[in-house]
């Protein structure tokens, strides 16, 4: 997905500035000149890029009559245009697996996620109904982590996803539906267990165990 997304921001009008500030940060001067077009048509287009969080200012540079804006590429998208994050993540799983007991693999994924999820909230967990922070959870999923899930409540209250961000490693491990789980058992403050489909095209699914409705006071990390 993420190559695909950044084939298509590569394809279109504003991949060619991406592109050259993939090598450095430069004035709206710079990539007119670099890119052919007219210093107006560039100053609209990072704009709309600023506006959208691909570009930010990174200070000024001296000119002839006044400073001008120095712009340079968000993290966002460096991570998005990155090819590494998967292959890391798909060989530190592996290392687990082939060097690690079972026993040890689950405790140390585990640990990842609830950090994960420690670390997205800074500490402060989501108060209120088991069902508020269910549906926290399953925002969290969607907006940082790129999931597409919704909560379903037929008996069982469950976040079932109709894709997996990590697809590509859940279908090999499931130890890393293992540190999901308690991603998410650690923002909804209950029992969870895992009930991903893991098979062709890995789908998340996790189920709360204990649905008690006593609201849960947000906690501060220590």
């Amino acid at each position: 997905m993420a190559d695909f997304l950044g084939r298509q921001l590569l394809d279109s009008t504003r991949g060619r500035i991406v592109a050259r500030l993939r090598g450095g940060s430069q004035t709206a001067d710079d990539l007119a000149s670099a890119l052919g077009v007219t210093r107006s048509a560039v100053r609209i287009q990072l704009a709309s890029m600023e506006r959208d969080g691909l570009v930010a200012r990174a200070g000024t540079r001296p000119g002839t009559t006044r400073p001008s804006l120095v712009f340079e590429l968000t993290p966002q998208v460096e991570q998005l245009l990155s090819k590494a994050y998967l292959p890391l993540l798909t060989g530190l799983v592996q290392v687990f697996a082939d060097e690690l007991p079972p026993a040890e693999q689950e405790r140390l994924l585990r640990e990842a996620g609830r950090r994960l999820a420690n670390e997205l909230l800074g500490g402060r967990m989501p108060g209120g109904t088991i069902a508020s922070r269910v549906a926290a959870a399953s925002q969290i999923l969607n907006e940082e982590l790129g999931a597409l899930t919704r909560v379903e409540q037929n008996g069982h209250i469950r976040i079932r996803g109709t894709s997996c961000p990590l697809s590509a490693v859940t279908g090999k491990h499931r130890g890393v539906c293992l540190a999901m789980e308690s991603f998410v058992s650690t923002v909804v403050g209950a029992p969870v267990v895992e009930c991903c489909d893991r098979s062709q095209r890995p789908q998340c699914c996790f189920e709360v165990v204990s649905a008690r409705a006593r609201p849960r006071q947000s906690r501060r990390r220590s």
